[in-house]
């Protein structure tokens, strides 16, 4: 806890200066009483002030004052002629007795405002450390935990948590646990921003402080979210940079290939033989479905890069969208073994047609010729696996993290294609809530295994 300088020194310590008034003034008296006459009236109040000045530095003002009114009163009415009496003989003995009473009642005083100024002091300085703590955190989540944590235990609170205040429930980051039972303190952090804490109530001060810790925790919390901003938009740009470049390698191919074809059918002094327009006309609508494959794979990582994917699941038959994802491939290329009677799955039909569908291009471009792509599929633990598998040169397992990155191409090995086939696997798969693991297949080669969610029965 922050130490409170309206409270000065604690109530435990308070309560030990009054016993030790308690103890000290009759022993001291009764010494005194003994030795009476062999000292001045002087020397005994400078006894009497030298208790009060060990009991006001251990207790502070208010037993400070009571040791002082008692040691006023025992030096009065047993060490001062006539005794037993509160009259005084002399002038002399008056005055020492009033200066007494006075310096008593100032060093109590000076005492306890001592005491305030180390407890202002100190308080300022736990302050100073908490605000740095927090302004200086680094851009991570853990750090505003760490220095929410600090505030908690500072205040003595159950529960910190920074949240927004136009979203109810929206929390930003929390720390501790709070029963319903506890009262909450809200304290504005910023626009949207405020810091909620659960515990004992709050001194007036505290609050103030509170204040510019909840403003130092909402400046923390908005430089990360400015870095992830930041990170976000570096990868944007790299994603964006590598878009670029794919494109402008991948498009010159069927284009020119359709530019080439195109002109040589509009040449009006050739007279192309049937056999020569056809293979033109075939290498037209080849190049138009590689650059219809190519944009669509560009639109579907876009989607997939700006979070603009959402999955409608349904009940399905796992045959009939791998029967759909395998039309178009060469004929021999893939070899299928899914029974009819799988359970159905609960899938988005769309997003796994285009799963399979690339899983299996990537494949076959990759198994050697004359060795088909297993496409298979079992029921197995609560749901139905389905494996796409090559037979080519396979995959080290340190690189099938990187093999899902957009772009990746391996090495260039595989031959065309702008590398977005396995990132837009991973991407469709993950917002069906589908793993997509990687294998070796047995005798060399890659298998993809897709574990597919059983739809309720």
């Amino acid at each position: 806890m922050l130490p409170r300088p309206t409270a000065g020194l604690s109530w435990r310590r308070r309560r030990t200066g009054l016993l030790l008034a308690l103890a000290g003034l009759p022993m001291l008296t009764l010494a005194l009483v003994a030795t009476r006459g062999q000292l001045s009236l002087g020397s005994v109040l400078l006894l009497y002030l030298l208790v009060v000045m060990l009991v006001a530095a251990v207790g502070g003002i208010w037993p400070g004052v009571l040791a002082a009114l008692g040691g006023l009163f025992a030096a009065n009415w047993f060490l001062t002629p006539p005794y037993h009496t509160l009259v005084v003989d002399g002038r002399n003995s008056l005055v020492e007795l009033a200066v007494f009473g006075v310096a008593a009642v100032v060093v109590a005083v000076v005492v306890e405002i001592a005491g305030r100024d180390r407890a202002r002091a100190e308080r300022s300085r736990r302050e100073s450390e908490l605000l740095s703590q927090v302004a200086a955190a680094p851009s991570d989540p853990r750090s505003l935990r760490d220095a929410l944590e600090e505030v908690r235990a500072t205040f003595g609170m159950h529960s910190a948590a920074l949240v927004r205040t136009g979203e109810p429930g929206s929390v930003v980051a929390h720390v501790g646990e709070a029963s319903d039972e506890d009262e909450p303190i809200r304290v504005p952090a910023s626009g949207d921003l405020e810091l909620v804490l659960r515990g004992p109530a709050l001194f007036a001060e505290d609050r103030t402080v509170l204040a510019r810790l909840a403003a130092a925790a909402a400046r923390a919390w908005e430089t990360q979210h400015l870095a992830r901003l930041a990170d976000q938009l570096t990868e944007a740009d790299q994603v964006r940079s590598a878009l670029l470049a794919a494109v402008g390698h991948d498009l010159r191919t069927p284009l020119s290939g359709l530019k080439a074809a195109v002109s040589s059918l509009r040449q009006q002094d050739v007279e192309w033989e049937p056999d020569a327009r056809d293979e033109l006309l075939v290498t037209i609508e080849e190049s138009a479905d590689r650059l219809a494959a190519l944009i669509a794979d560009i639109l579907d990582a876009t989607r997939i890069q700006v979070g603009a994917v959402s999955a409608h699941p349904v009940p399905v038959a796992v045959d009939e969208i791998a029967a759909l994802a395998l039309l178009g491939t060469p004929a021999g290329a893939v070899r299928m073994d899914i029974p009819d009677d799988l359970p159905l799955v609960r899938v988005d039909p769309a997003l796994l047609e285009r799963v399979v569908a690339n899983l299996v291009d990537n494949a076959v471009k990759h198994s050697p010729a004359g060795l088909a792509v297993e496409v298979a599929a079992r029921a197995r633990g609560g749901a139905v696996e389905l494996r796409v598998a090559d037979h080519g040169t396979g995959v080290p397992p340190e690189l099938w993290e990187a093999m899902f990155a957009p772009f990746q191409r391996l090495d260039d090995r595989g031959g065309a294609g702008t590398g977005l086939g396995l990132a837009i696997v991973r991407g469709f798969a993950t917002a069906m809530d589908v793993p997509v693991v990687p294998s070796q297949t047995p005798g060399g080669g890659l298998t993809m295994t897709l574990r597919l969610p059983l739809a309720e029965t």
